[in-house]
């Protein structure tokens, strides 16, 4: 996967622009992992800012919209290429660095586009 590909929403994925997955559950490859606070359909920058309640202590992770591998509509599900591991040792989601730091989004593409099994 090119960093390209990792900020955008994968045809396969079942995505539909303007859907609003706010609130869905998101699955990691292991389990759950947490529920979607917020999430961005920007061309070349789309992602998901994961709730992750009780599990890490409330910390808030960005996932790549590249590392969705499907979204369940009905069951309003997401469902990510991911282990909890991967996604419990990303850097940590800080909303007000992301207003103020231009390349802010570099470092989870970087840890992202890791290969990954």
């Amino acid at each position: 996967m090119s960093a390209c590909d990792i900020w955008g929403y994968h045809p396969s994925a079942g995505y539909l622009p303007g859907t609003d997955i706010v609130g869905y559950k998101v699955e990691a490859t292991d389990g759950s992992i947490g529920k979607i606070d917020k999430h961005s359909e920007d061309v070349g920058s789309s992602y998901l800012v994961v709730d992750t309640g009780v599990w890490i202590f409330g910390k808030h992770v960005l996932l790549p919209a590249g590392t969705i591998e499907r979204i369940d509509l009905i069951g309003e599900k997401v469902y990510v290429n991911r282990t909890k591991d991967q996604i419990k040792d990303a850097p940590e989601y800080d909303e007000a660095k992301q207003a103020g730091e231009s390349n802010y989004l570099e470092r989870f593409g970087r840890y992202y586009d890791q290969p990954h099994m």
